[in-house]
């Protein structure tokens, strides 16, 4: 049986909402004829049916679909952010609960019931994200790019810039491969692993301006020192913020650029360097990861690893890596920072081998 107009299927008994992929904007009016036209479809088709709505928003008011929805009993409504820190990603906590939710709701015993997603306007985002979680927790599908990008697809491009200028999917499939070795049954995710995070390596920054850089990096995360639990998130940590502290890099100093951060870390982390200019702050990348998951105490990222602009192949260096180090659990430095420093070690020798050369 063909679901409703106003509802694609992704799997048996999981649907999300069309209004959610189309560019059409509905006014109020107009949203609860579609609302109201949808839900009367189900009740025709699926008599019987029970249907908890998981509904992506922004903020703390109350939507217009809880409103519409409250006034089915057929109906439960339970509503979750639409970002975290800017990234349209759930903190991996909250992903789990989602996910244990739905597989309980669908797995009742002598009952009938069906998942329906929805998202405010704007949140397709993180929509497509929780489709493809969905995806991947059922082992309906393993492999985790593809899937997502099944789901990215079914917004026209130009309309995904609209709605965040920044392509979310590394991070994304970061966290979907976080979720393919989950297990229903164990322990998932452990228990968030703390760890200080030592400095980031830069190498091939791309050029503004005048030809250089003048980066910064500032870290989000849960305030592992409040005792305050909650799945909101915190600025942890900023590198020198003005022009005239931040250090301007030049051309040939782009390629290799190490800032130092010395800041413990825990769960969901949220990284982002800024370009600083006189004018205004641009956003060269942004990278969101949960410490549980750090291998090797290092993070490597090349470019199609971090969250850029959807033309970023076209601006930023393709050899262009970022090397997030922690300190190892011994207080010893990553290897990747051991190697930033034979480098760094290179390049003062040839230095002073030149300085040498120099008349008096």
């Amino acid at each position: 049986m063909w679901p409703p107009d106003g509802l694609i299927e992704i799997s048996e008994k999981v649907y999300y909402f069309h209004c959610c992929v189309s560019t059409k904007v509905l006014n109020e009016d107009e949203y609860k004829v579609y609302m109201d036209s949808t839900v009367a479809d189900l009740q025709a088709r699926y008599s019987g049916l029970s249907f908890m709505v998981f509904n992506f928003k922004e903020g703390d008011t109350r939507t217009q679909i809880s409103d519409i929805l409250s006034q089915y009993d057929m109906m439960t409504v339970t509503e979750y952010p639409l970002q975290y820190e800017g990234c349209p990603i759930l903190p991996l906590e909250l992903i789990h609960h989602v996910l244990r939710r739905s597989e309980s709701w669908l797995s009742v015993e002598g009952q009938q019931n069906a998942l329906l997603l929805h998202c405010e306007r704007g949140g397709w985002p993180v929509l497509a994200f929780m489709l493809a979680a969905l995806v991947v927790s059922r082992n309906q599908y393993s492999a985790e790019q593809k899937t997502l990008e099944i789901f990215y697809k079914r917004v026209p491009r130009d309309h995904l810039r609209l709605l965040t200028p920044f392509n979310p999917q590394p991070s994304q499939l970061r966290y979907l491969q976080y979720i393919s070795g989950r297990n229903l049954g164990s322990d998932w995710p452990s228990s968030d692993t703390s760890l200080d995070l030592d400095c980031i390596i830069l190498r091939f920054l791309p050029l503004f301006g005048e030809k250089g850089c003048r980066p910064v990096i500032r870290i989000y995360g849960q305030d592992s020192s409040s005792s305050t639990a909650n799945m909101g998130s915190t600025q942890l940590f900023t590198s020198p913020k003005t022009e005239e502290q931040a250090h301007y890099y030049q051309a040939d100093e782009c390629e290799l650029v190490k800032i130092d951060i010395h800041q413990r870390v825990q769960g969901d982390v949220v990284l982002k360097c800024i370009h600083l200019d006189d004018v205004r702050e641009e956003l060269i990348f942004r990278v969101m990861f949960n410490t549980t998951f750090v291998r090797n105490n290092v993070l490597k990222l090349s470019l199609d690893e971090v969250d850029a602009m959807w033309d970023a192949r076209d601006q930023m260096p393709k050899n262009f890596e970022a090397e997030v180090c922690f300190e190892n659990k011994n207080g010893t430095e990553s290897l990747a920072h051991e190697e930033f420093l034979d480098v760094e070690e290179i390049f003062s020798n040839t230095v002073d081998g030149q300085d040498g050369l120099l008349p008096k």
